[in-house]
C-alpha cells in the first residue's frame, strides 16, 4: 500500500481564517458521555477538512495523534498527515458509524468520539448540534442527537406592529 502525506504549513490559515466548527466537553476522553463533542465539516473531503480540524484542536490542548472515520462516509484521505509539523496517522473503516469520527492523543491514553453533523446540514440545525454534544445525558446515536437539534423551536421574532 502506498503512503501519501500532505502537508499543511502552520502558516497556512486554512481556507483565509474561516473558524473551525468543533465543540469540545471539558471532560473529553473520559468515557462520560456517548459524544465527547461534534464536528460540522463543510465538506466530505478529509484531506481539506481534517488539517483544519487537528489545528483547531491543538489550540484547545488536544494534540491528536490518529484519527479513525467510516470509510464510506468520506472522500479518500492519505494514511498520513503533516499538520504543523507533525504527523496525524489516519485509519478508515467500514465497521465504524458514519455519524461518528475518533480522535486519540496522549499516547493512545485519551480517546474522543465527536459526533459528525453531515456537511449539507442546515448552520442553525449544525450550531444546535455542536452546542448539544456538549451537555451530558446525550441519545447514544448520532441520528436521534440531529433529530434533537432540527426539533428545536426556532427562535421567535416578535411581529412588528403598524402604527
Amino acid at each position: 500500500m502506498t503512503t501519501i502525506t500532505r502537508t499543511v504549513p502552520a502558516s497556512e490559515g486554512f481556507r483565509g481564517g474561516i473558524d473551525v466548527r468543533v465543540s469540545l466537553r471539558d471532560d473529553a476522553g473520559s468515557g462520560r458521555s456517548a459524544f465527547d463533542g461534534a464536528w460540522f465539516p463543510r465538506s466530505r473531503d478529509l484531506a481539506v477538512e481534517l488539517p483544519e480540524l487537528i489545528a483547531a484542536l491543538e489550540r484547545r490542548g488536544v494534540r491528536v495523534e490518529r484519527f479513525t472515520y467510516a470509510l464510506d462516509a468520506w472522500q479518500p484521505v492519505p494514511r498520513k498527515l503533516e499538520v504543523q509539523g507533525r504527523t496525524v496517522r489516519t485509519g478508515g473503516f467500514r465497521s465504524m458509524d458514519p455519524g461518528v469520527v475518533c480522535l486519540l492523543w496522549a499516547g493512545g491514553t485519551r480517546r474522543a468520539d465527536l459526533l459528525v453533523v453531515p456537511p449539507e446540514t442546515d448552520v442553525l440545525t449544525g450550531a444546535r448540534a455542536l452546542r448539544l454534544c456538549t451537555r451530558r445525558g446525550l441519545p447514544s446515536s448520532p441520528s436521534m442527537v440531529l433529530a434533537a437539534a432540527r426539533s428545536t423551536p426556532l427562535p421567535q421574532v416578535p411581529a412588528s406592529r403598524a402604527v
